[in-house]
């Protein structure tokens, strides 16, 4: 639970996150979430894109009816693993709060659907309708509300696609839970936002893609963004380890640019902690990595040689 939450909790109460499928549970706007809008590097105009389209939701739903406007106030984010999905969804949640300040703090609730799963044959359907019909109700009942919904293929799994192995009935009706519990929330709560993230979306429940009100893809990220991460991981090492600013010299930053089409942003960061371990002789002192460290490293990821 954030620190900043703590200080708040006598403002408004926060859900308990050891409750089953909460995996945090925080007040915004939080210093951290901030860090992460800063640090995520989208293709140009999208992170901005994201947050008027998540600010117009908001407004529309409170002052439009459902029925003329069905707005559900979800906000679908598709793309590969590594791409910052879920670091730009905690971030976009920041910038929604800072954006429309209203008097009750925005609520930040992060979904872990993996927890709702049970091989029990009905838990599943039980233990979402306990979230969605119990939990996530009352506390939008209270204040306005973002709630982060990860990897949410594994809640609302296409149904057409499973199997009649492994509890199918079971999934089926949590899949139906959750529709219906999303669509109870999306009318009865107007100031409350969903951010959803998958690595698959052709594994998504068309019925969920259906109330998406708008749909992000973000891709791996293209040479200049790829320069953008290098950069912010290398000034990032620099600022604790003034030997590492040498990986900040511009044309190391645009060979390894260069070199790295194909990784993702998480490889990219990862290959610069990666450049510190390179040569045996700096012993794994980050004050001594070098350029060439960076090259080797981002080629041992799998980047273009």
């Amino acid at each position: 639970m954030a620190r900043n939450a703590v200080r708040l909790d006598d403002v408004r109460r926060l859900p308990d996150t050891a409750a089953p499928g909460i995996a945090d549970a925080r007040l915004l706007p939080d210093e951290e979430f901030s860090g992460a809008w800063s640090a995520i590097v989208l293709p140009d105009g999208m992170k901005q894109r994201m947050l008027r389209t998540a600010v117009a939701s908001v407004h529309l739903r409170s002052a439009v009816p459902f029925d003329a406007l069905p707005l559900h106030g979800v906000l679908l984010l598709g793309g590969p693993p590594g791409v910052g999905k879920t670091a730009g969804a905690r971030g976009l949640s920041n910038q929604v709060a800072r954006t429309i300040n209203l008097e009750t703090p925005w609520l930040f609730v992060e979904v872990d659907p993996h927890a709702l799963a049970s091989s029990s044959l009905g838990r599943s359907q039980r233990a979402v309708e306990q979230l969605f019909g119990t939990l996530l109700d009352e506390h939008a009942s209270a204040g306005p509300m973002i709630v982060l919904l990860d990897e949410v293929e594994t809640l609302f799994t296409d149904r057409s696609a499973l199997s009649m192995e492994s509890n199918p009935i079971d999934v089926h009706r949590a899949v139906d839970a959750a529709l219906v519990g999303l669509d109870r929330l999306a009318r009865r709560h107007r100031n409350l936002l969903v951010i959803a993230t998958t690595n698959f979306p052709d594994a998504i429940d068309p019925a969920l893609a259906s109330r998406a009100d708008w749909i992000f893809e973000i891709p791996r990220p293209d040479r200049d963004a790829r320069r953008a991460i290098l950069e912010h991981t290398a000034a990032a090492v620099a600022a604790a380890f003034p030997g590492a600013d040498a990986l900040l010299n511009p044309d190391i930053l645009d060979q390894a640019a260069d070199r790295s089409a194909g990784l993702d942003g998480r490889q990219l960061r990862k290959a610069v902690a990666a450049a510190c371990a390179v040569r045996s002789g700096a012993k794994g002192d980050p004050d001594q990595v070098t350029g060439a460290d960076l090259a080797a490293a981002v080629s041992e990821m799998g980047g273009q040689r």
